[in-house]
This record gives structure tokens, sequence and C-alpha cells, in this order.
């Protein structure tokens, strides 16, 4: 279907590849032929984006728990351990077991600790912090995730 539907109105062309898909599972005829090529792209696509979303998740839970560690006494701070929550909730429902093996927790925690370290133009943070991931995804997607322990695994400082 190389009309350009695809390129130039992406739902149209989801709302007729649906269309077309069900008439095809009803048993029915279809003159119209489906757009296999996109169709499987984008079937491919919605797992790579629930994958990327998971990792989303992660490294924001991650960038508010290096946060709390390093400014503990932030006004900020108690803002920041209900974003934890909420991100570690959210990337815990959003997980499934085949991304236990796709997900980077080490490259993750490597860009959340470069975010942390830049963001207010301080690189002398990371002396205050492991330079490398003390999680297992495990650890991140308890039901009920121990704050004051994740934090104090960051450093021999750790404050909650």
């Amino acid at each position: 279907m190389p009309d350009g539907l695809y390129e130039q109105d992406a739902l149209a062309w989801s709302e007729r590849q649906a269309a077309l898909l069900r008439r095809l599972a009803a048993g029915e005829r279809v003159n119209e032929s489906v757009d296999w090529a996109n169709v499987i792209e984008e079937v491919q696509d919605v797992g790579l984006s629930e994958l990327h979303g998971c990792e989303s998740l992660l490294e924001q839970a991650l960038r508010h728990l290096l946060k709390l560690h390093v400014w503990p006494d932030s006004q900020s701070a108690a803002h920041w351990r209900g974003e934890i929550v909420v991100f570690l909730g959210s990337a815990r429902r959003r997980f499934s077991p085949s991304m236990r093996q796709r997900i980077d927790l080490a490259g993750i925690y490597a860009d959340a600790f470069r975010a942390v370290e830049t963001e207010r133009g301080q690189t002398s943070v990371a002396d205050n912090l492991a330079g490398t991931c003390p999680f297992t995804l495990d650890d991140l997607l308890s039901s009920r995730p121990d704050l004051a322990k994740l934090v104090s695994r960051l450093g021999h400082s750790g404050f909650l």
C-alpha cells in the first residue's frame, strides 16, 4: 500500500490497517492489500516502546534516588521521595519478563548519574556516589521498595 498514507496520517493509516486485518481475520476476501511492511514494523515498535518506557521510568527513579542521596536537605527531598515511589511503581506495572535480559541497568544508572552530576553544574557530587549501579532490577521493581535502603546503597553516607 504505497499510497503515502502511512507517512501523511498515521492515525488514518492505522485505522485502515486495523479494519483490513479485522476483515481478513473474519475470513472476508478483500481487494485492498494490507501494508504488511509497515504493519510488521509497527508491531515490533509496540514492544520496543514498552521496553523504552520502562527504562525511562527506571532512569527517572534513579535520578531522584541520586538527588536524594546527594542533596538530602533540599526542599525538594519530599517531592523526590514521592516521585521515586511513583516512577518505580509505574516501571513495575509496565515491566514484563522478556524485558529482564534487555534492560541495561548499568547503562541507565550511568545516564542518571551523569544527569545528576551535571544538573547543578557540580561534577564533585560523584565523590559521594557509587560509580556503578548498586541495584538489581528486583531491588527497583519490588512491590514495596525501601527508599532508605536504596539510598544507603548509593554511597557511604546515605540519607533519607
